[in-house]
């Protein structure tokens, strides 16, 4: 009896969007008398992060700091079209709605700061610390809040900005059926390391090596948190998750999420994750989609791991122990015959 090691590789390239309808996003951009600048959305952020990046494309767009952006979600009857949190399409269609209506309210604060500071607006430019100033002379300057203040009460002007991302759908060719369905593609490879006891088939995966290219990497730190939580989504449904065990006889099967099987901290393994930047030419400043494709690599990885520790080929999901012994037997009933 014997724990056995074995490591497996499996890559995944994965669309950004949908063709549907278009697939828009649309953004809405306004400043408030004090110079923080709302921008409203109905797109959902589910905890990846799409409010840090919406914030981060408009800070940079306008050319102002982070403080001075609040992102607002609204809900779909109040707030400005979105498509759905899905398709791995938040942060490139949010994103490039989001930039839209920030360069549209750019121009309108820079026509203000011009009147205040009586120049051409052409001569203006931000320093991202929260100032507006004439070129070659930043003495002359003015503050997004005074700017604002003045927008306001002094010349009447909403600085504000409307902002919407479509990808025009693609018909099929009847032909060849070709056509272009998504907007770009991500693509990932994911190397597991995994440790398979013989005798009672359990299998503990140890390492997982992951290499994503998604464009532009607007936010590193989360981008590599949604690969390494992806990741674990990706082990669950290898190893831990089924609702029904013994399909098709419905024995067993969990009633809450009380007895629904999902890894721990202790299952999880040490993960190295590398990201690689080929920024898209139609993404919010390079960035593609990453949500969906993290969780799909692991998954084959983890079967051609376990195929390299004990010679056992799992095509159903979960590999759970009991699958894993039988392949063993049936491998060792091969050898007899």
């Amino acid at each position: 009896m014997a724990k056995l090691r074995g490591r497996g590789y499996a890559s995944v390239n994965y669309p950004t969007g949908m063709n549907l309808g278009g697939d828009p996003s649309q953004a809405l951009v306004h400043a408030t008398t004090t110079g923080t600048f709302v921008i409203s959305l109905s797109s959902v952020d589910l905890g990846q992060g799409i409010k840090t990046i919406a914030a981060q494309c408009a800070a940079e767009t306008l050319g102002l700091p982070m403080e001075n952006i609040l992102v607002d979600t609204a809900d779909t009857d109040t707030g400005p079209h979105c498509m759905g949190t899905f398709a791995s399409r938040g942060t490139h269609r949010v994103g490039n709605a989001v930039i839209m209506a920030a360069a549209e309210a750019r121009g309108v604060m820079l026509e203000v700061a011009a009147e205040e500071l009586e120049v051409d607006a052409a001569d203006l430019e931000t320093d991202g610390t929260g100032y507006i100033a004439v070129k070659g002379a930043q003495d002359k300057r003015v503050h997004i809040t005074d700017l604002a203040l003045a927008a306001h009460f002094k010349h009447g002007r909403t600085i504000s900005g409307r902002g919407i991302y479509l990808k025009e759908p693609s018909v099929p060719v009847p032909e060849t059926g070709e056509m272009d369905p998504d907007s770009c593609q991500a693509h990932a490879c994911t190397v597991a390391v995994v440790e398979v006891d013989d005798e009672t088939g359990v299998v503990e995966v140890l390492e997982l090596f992951n290499a994503y290219e998604i464009g532009r990497a607007l936010n590193p730190a989360m981008a590599t948190q949604q690969v390494e939580g992806g990741a674990w989504m990706g082990l669950s449904h290898a190893l831990f998750e089924t609702t029904e065990p013994y399909y098709p006889a419905r024995d067993h099967g969990p009633r809450d999420f009380a007895g629904y099987l999902m890894p721990g901290p202790a299952d999880l393994p040490v993960q190295h994750s590398l990201l690689l930047e080929r920024p898209s030419a139609n993404g919010p400043y390079g960035a593609k989609g990453i949500g969906e494709m993290t969780a799909n690599a692991p998954i084959p990885a983890i079967a051609n791991a376990i195929f390299d520790a004990c010679g056992v080929r799992l095509t159903s999901m979960p590999f759970t122990p009991e699958r894993v012994l039988r392949g063993l037997d049936a491998l060792k009933t091969e050898e007899t015959c």
